[in-house]
């Protein structure tokens, strides 16, 4: 009976949190609908919730806040009696959570965002993050089904929305973090993607990113989809320029300024530091004009990319014994 009672509690939570992502999508592809961040994020947290309450359920993983005192347990209730359960980011933190580093990371930003814009209505956020938001979903559906089988695959009812015009290169690249969106907001944003190395910021897990492709069709048979995706290694992706036209902009790597002065120091300059030898360096060269390519502002934060590292690394040469 117990058996059961677990197996039933466990379907019945997935089953809400699959109803939870879909209506999320329903939404946010809702052309009638403004509140699309809002709402997305806010059913996406509980989809998740659900899903990992329902795997540590699984696992016997309790669950639920307790204190302990000897070998007693004590759970935490709310006012009204009912018992406190693990809110998403715990369940992240669990050391048995069955999520990767990225895929957390996606959840935690939305996590952090759904705190900064609670009561809000944001509207520029809704292109601006649709990235992780699309990230987001995908992951979901790769994690319903590893953790509980490909029956509960939403594959099916996941597609891409129709659209009234054709895709701009602003649409397919995001907006711009402009002055529309709150201050506290951009600074959000900043601190977050700051705090993640190369790796981690431009993982699909964290934001998902598609390059896409205009298919000119001119034999019978093809396929007639808005989006096609190919095995980047089969023969038509060797042709690929003689049947498709891109505005292709190739995502360079990118370094905080910590990173450089680290990759610098590890060359053999030890005395290079931060501030204020690279800050001075930098200005020097005017290295921050954009027209010189060594970098650039990314949602108000400043990166570089590996030419200026070759750069540095070329005045710490000509600068003698001065770094070593």
């Amino acid at each position: 009976m117990a058996k059961r009672r677990i197996g039933s509690i466990k379907d019945e939570l997935i089953s809400k949190s699959k109803e939870a992502a879909l209506s999320a999508v329903k939404i946010f592809n809702d052309p009638l609908i403004k509140f699309k961040s809002e709402t997305f994020i806010v059913l996406m947290i509980i989809a998740w919730t659900y899903l990992l309450h329902a795997y540590y359920r699984s696992k016997g993983t309790e669950y639920r806040y307790f204190q302990k005192h000897g070998k007693r347990r004590f759970f935490d209730k709310t006012k009204k009696g009912a018992y406190k359960y693990w809110e998403l980011e715990r369940c992240l933190n669990e050391k048995r959570s069955p999520v990767d580093k990225n895929t957390a990371n996606n959840l935690k930003f939305l996590i952090g965002l759904r705190h900064e814009i609670e009561h809000q209505m944001t509207l520029s956020l809704d292109d601006f993050l649709s990235g992780r938001y699309q990230a987001c979903i995908l992951n979901y559906n790769h994690y319903l089904k590893k953790l509980f089988g490909g029956r509960h695959s939403l594959d099916e009812h996941l597609s891409y929305s129709l659209q009234f015009l054709g895709l701009s290169n602003e649409q397919l690249q995001g907006k711009k973090l402009g002055a529309e969106i709150p201050k506290r907001l951009k600074a959000y944003i900043v601190e977050f993607d700051g705090k993640l190395d190369h790796d981690e910021y431009n993982s699909p897990n964290y934001s998902y990113r598609l390059l896409f492709k205009r298919k000119l069709v001119n034999r019978p048979g093809q396929a007639d989809k808005v989006v096609e995706f190919i095995d980047p290694t089969s023969e038509l992706a060797k042709t690929i320029d003689k049947e498709y036209w891109v505005k292709k902009e190739v995502e360079k790597k990118k370094y905080r300024p910590s990173h450089i002065v680290a990759a610098v120091q590890q060359a053999g300059f030890p005395k290079l530091r931060v501030n204020p030898e690279h800050v001075e360096m930098w200005k020097s060269e005017d290295a921050k004009n954009p027209g010189k390519g060594y970098g650039a502002e990314v949602a108000g934060c400043w990166y570089w990319y590996e030419t200026w590292l070759n750069r540095c690394l070329e005045l710490c040469d000509l600068a003698g014994d001065k770094y070593k």
